[in-house]
């Protein structure tokens, strides 16, 4: 998918190969993210690449560096097939281009291709554009508590 609403386009591509250049991206990426997740090795890379129940969507610019990513976790339960997005980051170089949005419609799209009925995500409150960016594109608050037990180390 092309994303041309902006000055540069931005393309939206499925990683299906672990190289040099993607973990230098995610190395670049994932800290601004999250300052208590290292960013991923190389094997970890090729095993969410590997899994039938994700997709590492890759947003690239025109000249192929990579500008931003997602995860894509599809799964089925009693209730069907659910859809999540997770980790959606976009360099802060290349923040107010439409990246963020790009790569969710991407998602969206695939989701929706798969035979999910919904598509959910979790966005820290102070994460205000990103809220706001998903609130725009039609994602909804829901009335429900997040839990987290925390499995040792």
């Amino acid at each position: 998918m092309s994303w041309r609403g902006y000055a540069r386009p931005v393309r939206i591509v499925e990683a299906t190969e672990v190289d040099d250049r993607l973990v230098e991206a995610f190395a670049r990426l994932i800290p601004q993210l999250s300052s208590s997740n290292p960013p991923p090795a190389a094997e970890a890379l090729a095993e969410i690449i590997a899994s039938p129940c994700t997709t590492l969507l890759l947003a690239l610019d025109d000249d192929g560096t990579i500008l931003g990513s997602m995860t894509l976790a599809l799964f089925r339960l009693p209730t069907g097939l659910r859809a999540w997005i997770e980790d959606v980051v976009v360099d802060d170089a290349a923040r107010g281009r439409g990246v963020g949005e790009a790569i969710n419609r991407e998602a969206i799209e695939r989701a929706r291709a798969a035979g999910a009925t919904t598509v959910d995500l979790t966005s820290r409150p102070s994460r205000e554009a990103a809220n706001r960016l998903y609130q725009r594109m039609g994602f909804e608050p829901r009335n429900t508590n997040v839990y987290r037990h925390r499995l040792g180390g």
